[in-house]
């Protein structure tokens, strides 16, 4: 584990991988693995372990706190818990990468040749715009 949690690494399957993002969508994944494989990165992609949910209580205990005698039925069988969207990590094997330092060096482009923005990164636009610097204006 790196000590900034900002770079973290992960064992993903059987490779040693930077990871990018956790807890992704299906939509989002196929976002981020055709921007990343098409900047020359091996992308890794494993479904997250499902939400650590708290232990139910005892129906035994429950009744005993209560000050009843304890139920000659049995209790009924546990109801299956609803699981929530499947998700996914992704990761990267190149180790160096880390992807806040690479959207805001402008080191990734889109296929259309544009630089990946945050907003572009973070989905809210569509199309990669360029910024023009404060400098330049």
């Amino acid at each position: 584990m790196a000590l900034n949690p900002n770079h973290a690494f992960e064992d993903l399957g059987e490779f040693k991988c930077s990871i990018v993002e956790k807890n992704c969508s299906s939509e989002r994944v196929s976002f981020l693995q055709t921007l990343l494989e098409h900047n020359g990165l091996k992308v890794v992609v494993v479904k997250s372990p499902p939400p650590k949910a708290a232990p139910a209580k005892p129906v035994a205990a429950a009744v005993a706190a209560e000050g009843a005698e304890t139920p000659a039925t049995p209790p009924p069988p546990a109801e299956p818990v609803a699981t929530g969207p499947e998700t996914f990590t992704v990761g990267v094997t190149d180790l160096w990468f880390n992807p806040t330092n690479a959207i805001f060096n402008r080191e990734l482009k889109t296929k259309d040749g544009h630089i990946v923005t945050p907003k572009y990164w973070q989905q809210k636009e569509n199309q990669s715009h360029d910024e023009i610097w404060y400098w330049k204006k």
